[in-house]
C-alpha cells in the first residue's frame, strides 16, 4: 500500500473479547487505527473522523443491539468490512432476517469455498475458517442487493460471506483473526474439507504463530480489505476532483466569455438589461 495516500481505519468494537486481534491485523497494514465502541459514536462522528475504511467487529447479541453498526451499512458509502455480527448487520441493513443458525458454533472450524475476489483474492480455493456464532443469515433470505461470495462446503452450504452489489460493503460470518482460520492440510483435502465436528477451546493471543501454524490467511484478508478501502477512497477522491476541475473550467470559460463580451462589443442597453 506504499503508493496509496495514508490510510485511517476505524474499528467499531461491538464489545467483543477479541477485537484487538482484528485491531492488530489492521494495524499492520493501515497507517492509523481508531477504535470506538458501537455506542460511543454516531454517523456524524464517523463522518468527522472520515476514515479510509471501517471494520465492524464481532460481538454478542443481535445486529439491532449493535449501536451504530446497522446505520453504517444503511446510510454510508464508506468501505466497510463486517465480521460475524458485523456481517449480520450488513445483511440486516439490506432487509435480510437474521435468525438462529442451524447449529450453535462457538469455536468450530468449517471449510468454505469462495469466489476468489475482494477479500478472498490470492487465497486458496478452499480453506478452513473459525466460526463463533449462534445467529445466521439464510442464503434464501439474501436480497437482490446482496451477493453471496462464500459458503460452507458441507451439505448445508451455509452462507459465509457476502458483498453489496453497489456499495463497498463486505461481510464475513467467520472470524479471520481466529487460529482456526487457516489453510487445509492434505488429509483434510482428502476428507472433502469437512471439519465441522472439531472444537477449539482457546482463541488466538494475537501472535504470528500458534503450535507452528502461520496465521496468514486471516491477515491476507484484512490486508486485501485495507487495499480495497484505500483504492475505493482514492478513486472517489479522484472522481470528485475531476468533477470539481470540470466545473472550474466551465466557470472560467463562462467568465472569459462574459469579459470578452463586455470589453469587446457593447451588449448592455442603457437600462442595464442584458440582451
Amino acid at each position: 500500500m506504499s503508493n496509496q495516500e495514508p490510510t485511517r481505519l476505524l474499528v467499531v468494537d461491538n464489545y467483543d473479547s477479541f477485537v484487538y486481534n482484528l485491531v492488530q491485523y489492521v494495524g499492520e497494514v493501515a497507517d492509523e487505527v481508531i477504535v470506538r465502541r458501537n455506542d460511543e459514536l454516531d454517523l456524524s462522528a464517523v463522518r468527522e473522523l472520515d476514515p479510509t475504511g471501517i471494520v465492524v467487529s464481532p460481538g454478542p447479541g443481535t445486529p439491532e443491539e449493535a449501536g451504530v453498526s446497522i446505520p453504517l451499512f444503511a446510510e454510508t458509502e464508506y468501505p466497510i468490512l463486517g465480521v460475524c455480527l458485523g456481517h449480520q448487520a450488513l445483511c440486516a441493513a439490506n432487509g435480510s432476517p437474521v435468525g438462529h443458525a442451524p447449529d450453535v458454533v462457538h469455536g468450530k472450524p468449517s471449510t468454505i469455498s469462495h469466489d476468489g475476489e475482494g477479500v478472498f483474492a490470492g487465497l486458496p480455493d478452499h480453506f478452513q475458517v473459525g466460526r463463533y456464532h449462534s445467529l445466521a443469515v439464510e442464503r434464501d433470505d439474501l436480497p437482490d442487493s446482496i451477493v453471496e461470495t462464500a459458503r460452507t462446503t458441507d451439505d448445508r452450504e451455509i452462507s459465509m460471506a457476502v458483498r453489496h452489489r453497489e456499495n463497498p460493503h463486505i461481510g464475513v460470518q467467520f472470524h479471520p483473526e481466529s487460529i482456526l482460520t487457516r489453510a487445509l492440510d492434505s488429509e483434510q483435502e482428502l476428507r472433502g474439507h469437512d471439519e465441522t465436528g472439531a472444537t477449539a477451546t482457546d482463541e488466538t493471543d494475537g501472535t504470528d504463530d500458534t503450535d507452528g501454524i502461520e496465521l496468514t490467511l486471516g491477515k491476507q484478508m484484512i490486508e486485501n480489505f485495507c487495499e480495497f478501502a484505500a483504492d475505493t477512497t482514492q478513486t472517489g477522491a479522484t472522481e470528485a476532483g475531476t468533477t470539481e476541475t470540470d466545473t472550474t473550467r466551465t466557470n472560467t470559460t463562462r467568465t472569459n466569455t462574459t469579459e470578452t463580451d463586455t470589453t469587446g462589443t457593447d451588449t448592455t442597453r442603457s437600462d442595464g438589461e442584458r440582451r
